[in-house]
């Protein structure tokens, strides 16, 4: 098992990474305090894992809120379902919440203890490389509105990370694949050298070798903790985690949250973002391309859907990046460093959407 802290203080935890995790009743005996545990999941992780989690938690009371998996199913009715339980079964502060799942019931769990009797502790349990990379980190809870992705939420630190790489085995090929997406995005914006060794070591991480997973979630991992440590509630340098997704949120609104994995979405944000650096003269048009073939060998689409320039920066509008009305984004000086900016031209942001949203 590999050990990272995310620095906050008194509010420090930490990640847990390695095979068997879910089963270790000693290590779930310190990291999940109290009598009451609600297990929130979905329909397709919760056959697989909670009867392991439950048994290894005996004899606390855990009570099961089973949603539908999806990331149209993350909204307020969802997390109203869960406070419903909480309600019904007279559950206190003193109660823990955890998620098993990837990022939609890690979100939304998290939200549910940000928001119950004005916050409860929780643990997040994440199933899919994504959320063991990037959503499980960093204590950023929501839900999705009509309007945008993650428009209603809150910061609410977890109480632990604890990543069983054991897991990834049964995640579904496209899900991995979506996973990768997030993996790349670190190498982009602030280690050139773990991009290079992410291309060298593709094929053994859509293998599912464990020393290629393991070394990939770790790094990761210890690149997000430091953002946060550093801006846990994205004052600043925290946004840069952000690359690839303004472009990527107007993707999935625009699909209805249906048809794009946020992964997907995000991997071809990534590559709009690059491709508008380029233009703007911060990176090369070789890097663009090397982005490109990297996605493609992933798996990852590269293309978003056709719904016009002006439709996706109406999306994109509603990020919760724009300031004083103007669309904040992030973008790369160079293979390994990124900033966020407000000051590009219009006339190039245009000329970039009508190009790849047509």
């Amino acid at each position: 098992m590999q050990t990272l802290t995310v620095d906050l203080g008194a509010r420090s935890y930490p990640i847990l990474i390695g095979p068997g995790l879910l089963r270790a009743r000693a290590l779930l005996e310190r990291h999940v305090p109290g009598r009451d545990a609600v297990l929130v999941s979905n329909t397709i992780v919760a056959p697989l894992y909670a009867d392991t989690l439950r048994q290894a938690l005996a004899p606390r009371r855990v009570i099961e809120v089973i949603l539908p998996d999806g990331e149209q199913y993350k909204t307020l009715d969802s997390a109203s379902r869960v406070f419903d339980v909480m309600v019904a079964n007279r559950l206190g502060r003193d109660a823990v919440v955890l998620a098993l799942g990837g990022g939609v019931i890690g979100d939304l769990a998290g939200f549910v203890a940000a928001c119950y009797q004005r916050g409860v502790d929780w643990v997040q349990v994440p199933t899919t490389l994504l959320a063991d990379v990037d959503s499980s980190v960093g204590g950023k809870t929501a839900v999705n509105h009509p309007g945008g992705k993650n428009l209603i939420g809150a910061f609410h630190q977890p109480r632990a990370v604890i990543a069983d790489t054991d897991l990834l085995q049964s995640l579904p090929e496209r899900e991995l694949r979506a996973g990768l997406a997030e993996v790349i995005k670190y190498g982009l914006i602030c280690d050139a050298g773990f991009f290079d060794w992410i291309e060298s070591n593709l094929d053994a991480l859509l293998a599912r070798e464990p020393a290629a997973l393991a070394h990939a979630i770790h790094r990761s991992c210890e690149i997000k903790a430091s953002f946060v440590a550093r801006d846990e509630r994205e004052q600043g340098e925290r946004a840069l985690l952000n690359l690839g997704h303004t472009f990527g949120h107007a993707i999935e609104a625009a699909t209805g949250y249906v048809e794009w994995l946020h992964g997907e979405a995000v991997g071809t944000g990534m590559l709009i973002a690059v491709d508008l650096s380029q233009r703007l003269g911060g990176v090369d048009a070789a890097l663009v391309e090397r982005l490109r073939t990297l996605l493609q060998r992933a798996g990852l689409p590269v293309e978003p859907p056709r719904i016009g320039a002006a439709r996706a920066l109406d999306y994109m509008r509603v990020d919760k990046k724009v300031q004083a009305g103007r669309v904040r984004l992030v973008l790369l000086e160079a293979l390994g460093r990124a900033m966020v900016t407000a000051d590009y031209p219009d006339s190039v942001l245009a000329d970039t959407l009508a190009a790849h949203f047509g």
